[in-house]
């Protein structure tokens, strides 16, 4: 990677902030970042929204356009979708994420999200990386399922190439020869790019194991080694969801994590201190 790159920290010397919406991706904090894989249903979703208000999240994240291996799963519910997260959006005043396949979709996404995010199977659809970059919104760009640190850094510069430089990069483990694990979650990339570039890092524990038991003791090692922030899969009915609920947390683990999450934090000088106490019942019983 050339030394004068934009993602280089030898371009940058200090840490790229991300402001989205007032929550601040790169700083002191540890930013949380959680639902379900896939928007299924309107009710569903809402109610899982204000539950992770509740418990601390700082942003939400649901697919309406899912990428899938088999074209007969859930593919996602589209513009309806969109619609139904921006509607959480409002209704528990949190920024909203979700993932773009085509080029031809990033407008109508921006006018429904905070967050554009570009999946790991979409890494080097370099097309799709110049139009996210022309787009005013942060990009969350996940690495590829078996890509290089310098490759999806690279990709990255497609999109600061284009003059977005409010990206955020995401490692979301990588395909080994291990195949207890969905993937392998690469730990040592989160100490790797922070050395080599400024922008900030997160970690999707929940695909990288592909098992909700494991999410924990990644999320604790992720917060340990530098990440500054988590994306993690959360479904009430995690044996009913439609897409990848092997991995996801119930609300009631989401709990549990939050504490073990702001107890590392703690230990090693930063926060995750979003503890707000907000009742929306009043909202979402109008929703009905």
């Amino acid at each position: 990677m050339r030394h004068d790159a934009l993602v280089s920290r030898e371009t940058k010397k200090d840490d790229t902030i991300v402001d989205i919406k007032g929550i601040k991706v790169g700083g002191n904090n540890i930013v949380m970042i959680a639902g379900p894989c896939a928007i299924e249903d309107k009710e569903q979703y809402l109610e899982t929204a204000v539950a992770l208000k509740r418990l601390g999240a700082h942003m939400l994240r649901g697919g309406a356009f899912k990428p899938r291996t088999s074209p007969y799963t859930f593919q996602g519910l589209a513009e309806e979708g969109l619609k139904i997260i921006a509607e959480a959006k409002e209704l528990t005043e949190m920024p909203v994420v979700t993932e773009v396949l085509d080029t031809r979709d990033v407008e109508l996404i921006a006018r429904y999200c905070d967050v554009i995010q570009v999946g790991s199977r979409n890494m080097q659809n370099f097309v799709l990386l110049k139009e996210v970059g022309r787009s005013s919104l942060p990009v969350l760009l996940k690495r590829g399922l078996s890509a290089t640190i310098e490759e999806w850094l690279l990709a990255a510069e497609y999109i600061m190439a284009e003059g977005n430089h409010n990206v955020i990069l995401c490692e979301r483990g990588i395909r080994t020869f291990e195949t207890y694990t969905r993937n392998t979650l690469d730990i040592s990339a989160i100490p790797a790019v922070k050395h080599l570039s400024h922008l900030p890092v997160i970690v999707d524990p929940s695909h990288a194991a592909g098992r909700w038991g494991m999410v924990g003791p990644l999320s604790r090692s992720a917060v340990a080694a530098g990440a500054d922030g988590l994306l993690i899969e959360v479904h009430p009915e995690p044996e009913l969801a439609l897409c990848d609920g092997g991995q996801s947390l119930t609300p009631e683990n989401f709990a549990k994590l939050m504490k073990e999450v702001r107890a590392v934090a703690a230990a090693v000088d930063r926060t995750c201190d979003k503890e707000e106490k907000v009742s929306c019942q009043n909202k979402i019983n109008m929703v009905r």
